[in-house]
């Protein structure tokens, strides 16, 4: 009986942690859906669904703007600072460029440093023309290059759960940030 009861558990056990490790299903409206190449700041290559299960802070910048992608850097570095810290390396903060060609992983790197946005939760990422412009569509967010070296863009921040699902967006410059790390603070908790 003894060996009965054993055989069960160490079975139940079995079933119960194989299940714990399967992936679940990814919600039909994620970007993890997304299968474009992307390269960071470090010039790792990967797909976005590598970020996946971390709660996602995304604006889209170029880094030569001198207007409102400064505004849009600080408001992300006040979002960072209203983030609880514990929480900090179960979030990145996503900055995507919308100047691929300038924005080399090197100069984004230098971008990061420069900005004191090295620490592992901030995220630069570059992609090609048309991978930039899909996940801008994803992000309702409108850029158009306006001479080589100037962009007219919209001032989106946008937050995503641990699965890639749009939870919440903020307009403008001069956003909420403690709004944004409210939401980031409440959805790393529940996750």
């Amino acid at each position: 009986m003894k060996q009965l009861f054993f055989i069960l558990a160490a079975g139940f056990l079995f079933f119960s942690c194989k299940e714990n490790t399967a992936k679940k299903e990814l919600p039909s409206d994620s970007i993890f859906h997304l299968t474009t190449q992307w390269q960071d700041q470090r010039s790792q290559s990967y797909r976005l669904d590598a970020l996946r299960g971390k709660t996602l802070v995304v604006v889209m910048i170029y880094t030569s703007c001198k207007a409102t992608c400064p505004l849009l850097v600080a408001d992300m570095k006040k979002i960072e600072k209203q983030i609880k810290p514990d929480y900090l390396n179960k979030t990145s903060l996503v900055l995507v460029t919308i100047d691929p060609e300038t924005d080399t992983p090197e100069h984004l790197a230098e971008f990061a440093k420069t900005g004191g946005m090295d620490a592992s939760h901030w995220v630069f990422l570059r992609s090609n023309e048309a991978a930039t412009q899909e996940f801008a569509n994803v992000l309702s967010m409108k850029y158009k290059k306006i001479s080589p070296i100037d962009f007219s863009h919209s001032n989106i921040i946008s937050v995503f759960n641990p699965d890639g699902e749009l939870i919440l967006q903020e307009e403008g410059t001069g956003i909420n940030a403690e709004k944004v790390a409210g939401t980031v603070n409440e959805t790393v908790k529940d996750s």
